[in-house]
């Protein structure tokens, strides 16, 4: 008789860990050797082989120039479906690239899709996406009035924490979308958010609640930048709601 609480839990645990999304109808043996070609060589001598100048790669997968070649939100979305420089591409669902008013004078930036985010295609749809449209609402703001993105736009598997890899990778990406929306004011959601966007080493705890300046190359003058903690943290320690209440009230005076 077959355990289906066995098979149920071994599929409950691949979920888990992000192995949501089969990639093929046949089962891989990947302990068995892939068949080789064998090797033959033409009868006669052969001559040594020379050395080739080779472009050294881009660190950053070439991330930076495909950013920069972007003049518009349009080039810059088909620009990061192009990219493949980053691996998190290989096993999200969706690419996850704005959602709201472009044309808002308000842009928050997160860290990273989640599970609800990578399926429906947009950024905070899940459950801190519904807290962060309730935080928004108590200062008269929504999503016609604000413009939201992350750091990354697709899923780390089983909504792990981004490494610093990834965030180097597309790093560029967001920063050239900062430049394109060319906000009045920002609001980083989380420690990740706000420490690779400012260059700070502090936590979200010493961060949250400040206004400091946001530099780019692509902008003409330094924006305001404000960060307060990611709605998901804010879920996760509901304490921590009366200080997030406190910067919301700081933004709410910044914009009148």
């Amino acid at each position: 008789m077959i355990d289906a609480s066995g098979i149920i839990a071994a599929l409950r645990w691949q979920v888990e860990i992000g192995a949501d999304e089969a990639l093929s109808d046949l089962p891989t043996d990947w302990t068995r050797p892939a068949a080789r070609p064998e090797l033959r060589l033409p009868p006669g001598p052969v001559a040594p082989l020379r050395p080739t100048a080779a472009a050294a790669p881009s660190p950053d997968g070439g991330a930076r120039v495909r950013a920069a070649a972007a003049s518009s939100l349009a080039e810059l979305a088909e620009s990061l479906r192009c990219f493949e420089g980053c691996t998190l591409k290989q096993t999200a669902m969706n690419l996850v690239f704005a959602d709201g008013n472009p044309n808002s004078a308000v842009m928050l930036v997160g860290e990273a899709p989640g599970e609800d985010e990578d399926r429906q295609g947009k950024p905070f749809v899940g459950a801190s996406g519904r807290l962060l449209d309730r935080m928004l609402a108590c200062i008269g703001l929504d999503r016609t009035s604000v413009y939201i993105s992350n750091i990354l736009p697709w899923r780390p598997p089983g909504n792990r924490s981004p490494t610093q890899a990834e965030i180097a990778a597309c790093l560029p990406f967001i920063e050239r979308h900062i430049e394109l929306i060319d906000p009045r004011l920002l609001v980083f959601l989380g420690g990740t958010a706000a420490k690779t966007l400012l260059g700070r080493s502090e936590g979200i705890t010493r961060l949250r609640g400040r206004w400091f300046d946001y530099q780019s190359p692509g902008l003409t003058r330094p924006v305001p930048a404000l960060a307060t903690y990611h709605p998901a943290y804010l879920l996760r320690s509901p304490i921590q709601k009366r200080d997030a209440w406190r910067d919301l009230l700081v933004l709410r005076r910044k914009i009148s």
